[in-house]
């Protein structure tokens, strides 16, 4: 299984229509892959609360309609990042979008932690209720988005559900890269399973990220990372590997609580 993993630069005086139509052009030179991967809000920045109201979108918006040619051109399952949703309802939302290689939108994800404590998104946006996999023929994807990261029992709801490979979509900050290497890892080994986590480059109203996009194999080792620009990450997998490593060091058959 071929994962490539973008890392993203969202550059603030970039147009977001261009902006759609790069990340457009990433995705279509990657048709040998199995599964392509965007960061977490690159149409408008993960830390830019200001243009949250006004750069929301419905699930069938603009970034949807580009990234669903994206993967249909390139015949790749699409991980698209995720979108400021505007529901029908008014509320906002930081939704992951999962395209199937014909174009179609297969899977949403809203995300549940929101981070900012009481300001920022964790005030602007409404909170997701539902964990997510996707029924990639490879093998099930559980779906996080950055500071789901940091709630382990999201993580452990994926892997009942059949999750084997963990996607994390990110908007990181630099100031807690060695946090994001960290939890990337203690995921990937206490649940036994791959994690695949992206983030972006470049500055969001501000904030540095921290990039440092990191593949993790199911025993915790580090399979592949970049570095702070923008960079694609390619990486292949063996789904395979989930079962022999769960064979081997059985731990989550010892599990106690939470079942």
């Amino acid at each position: 299984m071929r994962a490539s993993l973008v890392q993203f630069d969202v550059d603030p005086f970039e147009p977001v229509a261009s902006r759609r139509e790069r990340a457009a052009g990433l995705v279509r030179s990657l048709a040998d892959s199995d599964l392509v991967v965007l960061p977490e809000l690159w149409p408008v920045g993960a830390f830019a609360f200001e243009s949250f109201s006004t750069e929301a979108e419905p699930l069938d918006g603009p970034t949807a309609e580009v990234m669903a040619a994206a993967a249909r051109d390139a015949g790749v399952w699409l991980h698209a990042g995720s979108i400021v949703e505007r529901a029908a309802d008014g509320a906002l939302f930081n939704t992951s979008l999962v395209f199937s290689p014909d174009g179609a939108l297969v899977r949403t994800y809203r995300k549940i932690h929101r981070f900012g404590f009481d300001k920022g998104e964790a005030v602007l946006m409404s909170a997701g209720t539902d964990p997510v996999t996707v029924p990639h023929p490879k093998a099930t994807l559980g779906l996080a988005t950055c500071y789901d990261l940091r709630f382990p029992e999201l993580f452990r709801a994926l892997v009942d559900a059949g999750s084997r490979l963990f996607v994390v979509t990110a908007g990181w900050p630099e100031r807690r890269r060695e946090h994001w290497t960290l939890l990337a890892r203690a995921r990937a080994v206490e649940n036994q399973s791959y994690v695949l986590a992206c983030g972006t480059a470049g500055t969001h109203a501000g904030v540095e990220q921290a990039g440092h996009s990191i593949v993790v194999g199911p025993w915790g080792e580090v399979l592949a990372e970049a570095g702070a620009d923008e960079e694609v990450l390619t990486v292949d997998l063996d789904p395979a590997r989930v079962d022999m490593v769960r064979e081997e060091f059985p731990a989550l058959k010892d599990r106690v609580l939470g079942r």
